[in-house]
């Protein structure tokens, strides 16, 4: 009605300027409701070693825009219990912080896949689990890269309460703060997992959830075997923690532990975020 208006007054190049405006914008909305178009702007942080066989790593940010429809986010082993006291506690803290972010994330788009391992019993009847179940295989490839060891000495276990707690399948299901969605997917298996990827040309896969160290560098679905398979990986690294016990090597505190994890990612495997990149 305003561009009519200044159409009918003279002003052609201000309404046609204002209908190109809502038309673009009306483009866009539609275009972000299904996901088409959508673009996830992430500033990634790496480190790179400007002199090979030098000891010096340097933190550089690298800028990229990841389409939502060609995204992934997986949730690793965001269980409902722990066998650590510590861990079920700090994974408690992390899922109600995480799943504002994964709701943003879907909003946008991005397929969201749940990875709660050894709990597939407890969700056999659901669609989220059948629809993955059902999808065709694709051969993941097999190839092999650099595996240096963790700066960190998690041998015992990790367990930082003292007395350590006795190790045991504590877990049934993913943590509840978590909501799983119609469209969602649900998968404890690498080559499931990358089934899925490949189906829907999905290139990148964003990776949260515990433990650092263990579970989301070493699952079948995970950071290594996925960056092996030629997937784009990147840890959002707010939402993560790992299975340290300060009073092993090298002997600092647990949150530190997981800054040393997190850099040996940034330096070895991939790229990580923070959460709040996923949810403007």
């Amino acid at each position: 009605m305003r561009a009519a208006k200044l159409l009918a007054r003279g002003g052609l190049a201000v309404g046609l300027t204002l209908l190109v405006g809502l038309a673009v914008q009306s483009a866009a909305v539609s275009e972000a409701a299904d996901g088409r178009s959508t673009m996830l702007n992430l500033k990634m942080r790496t480190e790179i070693q400007p002199f090979k066989g030098s000891p010096e790593w340097v933190p550089v940010t690298l800028e990229q825009r990841f389409p939502a429809s060609e995204t992934a986010l997986l949730i690793c082993d965001m269980w409902d219990n722990h066998w650590c006291a510590s861990a079920a506690r700090r994974c408690g803290e992390i899922a109600k912080r995480m799943n504002p972010v994964v709701e943003s994330a879907r909003r946008k788009g991005v397929t969201i896949i749940h990875a709660p391992s050894d709990t597939m019993a407890f969700y056999q009847d659901a669609p989220q689990r059948k629809r993955m179940i059902g999808l065709p295989k694709v051969d993941v490839p097999v190839t092999t890269l650099p595996d240096p060891p963790l700066p960190i000495d998690d041998s015992d276990g990790g367990c930082d309460d003292e007395p350590q707690c006795r190790n045991h399948r504590a877990w049934t299901r993913q943590h509840p703060a978590l909501r799983v969605a119609d469209e969602d997917f649900i998968s404890d298996k690498g080559p499931e997992v990358y089934s899925l990827l490949k189906q829907r040309g999905i290139r990148n896969l964003l990776v949260m959830g515990v433990h650092t160290n263990f579970c989301v560098l070493h699952r079948t679905f995970a950071i290594k075997q996925m960056t092996r398979a030629g997937i784009r990986c990147v840890l959002v690294r707010d939402l993560t923690d790992t299975m340290y016990n300060p009073r092993m090597r090298p002997q600092v505190s647990h949150d530190r532990g997981t800054e040393l994890v997190v850099q040996h990612i940034e330096r070895h495997w991939c790229p990580t975020v923070t959460s709040d990149q996923l949810t403007r």
